[in-house]
């Protein structure tokens, strides 16, 4: 049998980091407004010969592979050179041998979801190799329970709902869990408005989350004052890209950026800043680090118009441009 798997990256455009738990549950109201993009997390899965019970991970992107010899073994290990790929596998507790192979079209720590994305791949993989019959949503929860037993700090939820759904969505945060809204939005229009760049450093995920996570748990007031206005930004987005209002939405991410680089000094850097800005001049209306921040991808909301200035002035700033579209279906899987 062979399986094959891909699930699409995300730009999250406001709201991020209020969806770890539980800082949430201390900004009511609190959303996360992200969008689906061709850059895909792949994953294959070939089954070996009867009687062979072994199972290798192999990741073409970060050049690791491992091996053992059947599911227990796995389950007994206690490091792994791919340790997402195999904690998704014990999950699963699949029967009989195979290859498991994954491949990013995500530069390394893009801050785009790459992980997750890769995480709801193997997921949508290894469900329909095991027949376990589960859902999307029962795919996100894995995915980011996994994502945190690998990293050992507490994960968020957005990320995951990109690779799962597709589409241009708001994640609702609320207690008792998220819920995901899809954005009445022209994804067209939107996506002439995007431009995704890679600022060449990867993005410090780990170090940045976790620093405003602590930091608002120890009740730092600037950081608390920081994401509730964080919180209230993302709401009003919500409403200015939902009834087509561009330069509203573009001066809302702007604020939002603005706030969210107070939070910590790692946040930004001057790679980041310099492209934020140059590409501002030459008519972006707004810019923003993906994720955490510290490096990673930056994406930029345009005019139309301005495309081809904005991208020759990412690049001129030391950026490199990722070519992507919004993705609208989401994670996919066949089987032959």
């Amino acid at each position: 049998m062979l399986i094959e798997s891909k699930a699409p990256t995300r730009v999250d455009l406001a709201g991020s980091t209020l969806d770890i738990w539980p800082l949430y549950l201390f900004h009511p109201g609190a959303v996360t407004l992200n969008a689906a993009i061709s850059r895909y997390a792949h994953c294959v899965i070939k089954t070996h010969a009867a009687g062979d019970e072994s199972i290798k991970l192999v990741s073409l992107d970060t050049k690791r592979a491992e091996s053992f010899a059947s599911f227990a073994k796995l389950a007994r290990a206690k490091r792994f050179r791919l340790p997402l790929l195999a904690e998704i596998v014990k999950f699963f507790r699949p029967e009989g041998g195979f290859t498991l192979t994954t491949n990013s079209e995500a530069p390394a720590g893009a801050g785009i979801g790459g992980s997750s994305a890769m995480a709801v791949s193997i997921c949508a993989a290894l469900d329909r190799f095991t027949g376990a019959g589960r859902s999307k949503v029962d795919w996100i929860h894995i995915s980011r329970d996994a994502e945190a037993i690998v990293i050992h700090i507490p994960t968020g939820m957005q990320d995951h709902y990109p690779p799962a759904f597709g589409g241009a969505a708001a994640i609702e945060l609320i207690p008792g869990g998220e819920r995901r809204i899809e954005l009445n939005v022209n994804l067209d229009e939107l996506e002439r408005r995007l431009v995704v760049c890679y600022t060449g450093k990867p993005r410090q995920s780990a170090i940045n989350n976790w620093g405003v996570f602590k930091a608002h748990i120890d009740n730092k007031k600037s950081v608390v004052n920081n994401l509730e206005r964080i919180s209230q930004i993302a709401q009003e987005m919500r409403g200015a890209l939902e009834s087509g209002n561009w330069r509203e939405t573009g001066r809302l991410m702007h604020d939002e950026w603005t706030f969210r680089r107070r939070n910590l000094p790692t946040i930004s850097t001057k790679t980041i800043d310099r492209i934020i800005e140059n590409s501002r001049r030459k008519g972006a209306l707004a810019g923003k680090v993906c994720g955490a921040g510290g490096g990673g991808c930056i994406v930029l909301l345009i005019e139309p118009d301005a495309r081809e200035r904005v991208e020759y002035a990412v690049e001129e700033s030391g950026g490199e441009l990722l070519p992507m579209q919004i993705d609208r279906q989401g994670v996919t899987v066949v089987s032959q």
